[in-house]
């Protein structure tokens, strides 16, 4: 949309369309999820050893921080205290390929978010999310 142009939303109240106004639409058209980072692969099957072994990128941290000067500075040390715990070690370990991290803003609280993505097989996800959970 242009500059100076409005979005209807459903209660008749008209709204400029900014990065908020975008974020309040998305809340009320019930999408929750920001949208997916550029390295962001779809849902993979190859065959290994004559079996189907499925992969996928799964978000196995989020870090949230406030309006810092230099944010990719200050996330360091809680990257890598995170990469240092179990379950650090285990998606160090067992990741199909480098994970990776994405910053996005953090409309809450006006801040970043932080969110590292590992690409991990069916069993290696399964056996993560009912050892640490999804957090």
């Amino acid at each position: 949309m242009r500059p100076g142009h409005y979005c209807n939303f459903s209660n008749g109240r008209r709204l400029g369309c900014t990065i908020i106004g975008i974020v309040l639409y998305w809340h009320m058209a019930g999408i929750q999820d920001p949208p997916k980072p550029k390295h962001w692969q779809p849902y993979q099957v190859k065959f290994i050893d004559g079996k189907a072994v499925a992969f996928r990128d799964v978000i196995v941290h989020t870090i949230r921080m406030g309006d810092v000067d230099d944010p990719d500075l200050y996330v360091a040390q809680p990257i890598y205290e995170w990469q240092e715990s179990d379950a650090g070690k285990f998606i160090m370990e067992h990741a199909v390929e480098k994970p990776y991290w994405h910053r996005t803003n953090d409309v809450a609280s006006y801040g970043h978010r932080y969110d590292i993505v590992a690409r991990l097989s069916e069993q290696n996800e399964t056996f993560w999310t009912l050892k640490w959970g999804n957090k």
